[in-house]
């Protein structure tokens, strides 16, 4: 493989009429990926995807914790993505043991996406009173799903895929709390980091890989992590359909279009392409133990 998108989510409903097409042609052209689920069905979903590829296409299974309050409508700006329509979301309660069963599958390489997401809270922290919006975002049960995914990837000797937004002072804490990184923990990575240099320094402290989306083609609040931190972990991913990079913005994003985050990885870096790809993939294959 030449790159791997470790963070897609070609299980979801955008690509419900060309998922397959999307798959064949990104690996036609070299690049793996791992399909990443937020709730049960798109965990199950991703399990499915890749059943049918023997080699380049993984799954990942979690509960995103937009989905542990109430009801809510996401609109495409809020997910940066004006050519991808919003999305309501759909509460569920986390069943752990129906989560280990899509974990131990042999395509599942990781747990999540999980984590704490803070967008519709204000900024105090957790840990004082259980803090719950209007629109139903509640600290305390978010933390409390992401700690049993933390102990579920745990128990499966799996990496996380972490999902934080405006949350993470929280985050360190509850990693740090729960000793997730290794050795004692398998570690993984925070996906979509879009935190300060000081806020990576402390979560490569405790052992995690950052990823880094299309965002980093068109905002310079990232250079100095992107700069910085260690080659050896960092990995590359679309999130797909959402933030597509430049050139494709506005459109559909799809895991072929992680090729223009590596190049301004390596642009940023001073460095080839061709390191780039070389050692982000070799990271996504150690992490996640891809064949």
């Amino acid at each position: 493989m030449r790159l791997v998108d470790i963070h897609a989510h070609v299980n979801f409903n955008a690509f419900r009429e060309d998922g397959d097409d999307v798959i064949k042609r990104t690996l036609a052209a070299g690049t793996g990926m791992i399909l990443v689920g937020s709730q049960y069905d798109t965990s199950r979903r991703a399990i499915e995807y890749a059943e049918r590829y023997p080699e380049g296409v993984w799954a990942a299974v979690g509960l995103h914790p937009i989905h542990t309050g109430e009801e809510f409508h996401v609109d495409g700006e809020e997910i940066a993505s004006a050519g991808v329509p919003g999305f309501k979301t759909r509460i569920e309660e986390f069943d752990y043991e129906k989560y280990k069963a899509l974990a131990v599958h042999p395509k599942t390489v990781a747990v999540g996406e999980c984590g704490l997401d803070y967008y519709r809270v204000g900024p105090s922290r957790l840990g004082g009173r259980a803090e719950a919006d209007k629109n139903g975002v509640d600290k305390q049960k978010q933390a409390e799903v992401f700690r049993r995914q933390i102990q579920l990837a745990r128990e499966v000797k799996k990496p996380l895929i972490i999902h934080c937004r405006n949350a993470y002072d929280d985050l360190y804490e509850i990693l740090k709390q729960e000793h997730a990184g290794p050795p004692v923990g398998g570690g993984g990575t925070i996906h979509f980091f879009a935190g300060s240099w000081q806020d990576a320094q402390k979560f490569l402290g405790l052992g995690f890989h950052l990823s880094f989306t299309g965002v980093i083609t068109f905002a310079r609040d990232y250079d100095e992590t992107l700069k910085n931190a260690p080659l050896d972990r960092i990995m590359v991913e679309t999130d797909a359909p959402y933030v597509a990079p430049v050139p494709y913005r506005g459109k559909r994003n799809e895991p072929l279009y992680v090729e223009e985050i590596a190049k301004k990885l390596a642009e940023l870096r001073g460095i080839s392409f061709e390191e780039v790809a070389r050692q982000t993939t070799k990271n996504a294959k150690r992490l996640f133990g891809l064949d």
